[in-house]
């Protein structure tokens, strides 16, 4: 359950933290997220759950849950408070989205200036959500996302402040994540 956990909020960290890849560096990225909102705290102590259990698993058990991620193109930092990722240089070049966890749709404005606006609906798991991508340099940018899901009948908001970082060109065998449905 919290390996599920962690590997929904990487995704939506992801998501959030890189709705375009316009004018950003190709390579290895590593986001990290704050959430608030109606459900934040709730993911945050989730995440921290999640952070403490992988810490105690033994080794293989620890690599299973890391290659379950991996399979989703995301991977953990090494203190494992934020997610990393890949992104190609043909990602790069055409603007191609991460893909978000289950049946979803994207949808980002032209870039204005140094920022695109996202937004998403997914059927599985129910959920919608809208956000900004500022860019700072290529290999800097912050994003603000309010993300709304629907789990048994009850709807939670999350508001989302992440930031990207370029760690290096080379991806260390992360493979990239596939784009979602436009």
């Amino acid at each position: 359950m919290y390996a599920r956990r962690l590997s929904v909020a990487a995704t939506l960290c992801c998501l959030a933290g890189l709705a375009s890849a316009q004018q950003l560096q190709p390579g290895l990225w590593e986001i990290t997220s704050r959430m608030g909102g109606q459900s934040g705290g709730e993911m945050e102590k989730a995440m921290a759950q999640a952070q403490a259990q992988m810490a105690n698993l033994p080794p293989e058990q620890r690599k299973m849950v890391q290659d379950m991620m991996a399979k989703q193109g995301v991977g953990l930092s090494p203190t494992g408070n934020a997610v990393r990722i890949c992104l190609t240089p043909d990602m790069v070049a055409r603007d191609q989205l991460p893909a978000q966890q289950g049946d979803c749709k994207t949808t980002q404005s032209p870039r204005s200036g140094n920022t695109i606006k996202v937004s998403f609906s997914c059927t599985r798991p129910v959920s919608s959500g809208e956000g900004t991508v500022t860019f700072v340099s290529p290999r800097d940018y912050r994003s603000t996302m309010k993300v709304r899901s629907t789990q048994n009948g009850r709807t939670d908001t999350l508001d989302m402040d992440s930031t990207g970082k370029w760690l290096a060109a080379d991806c260390a065998g992360l493979k990239p994540p596939s784009a979602p449905a436009k």
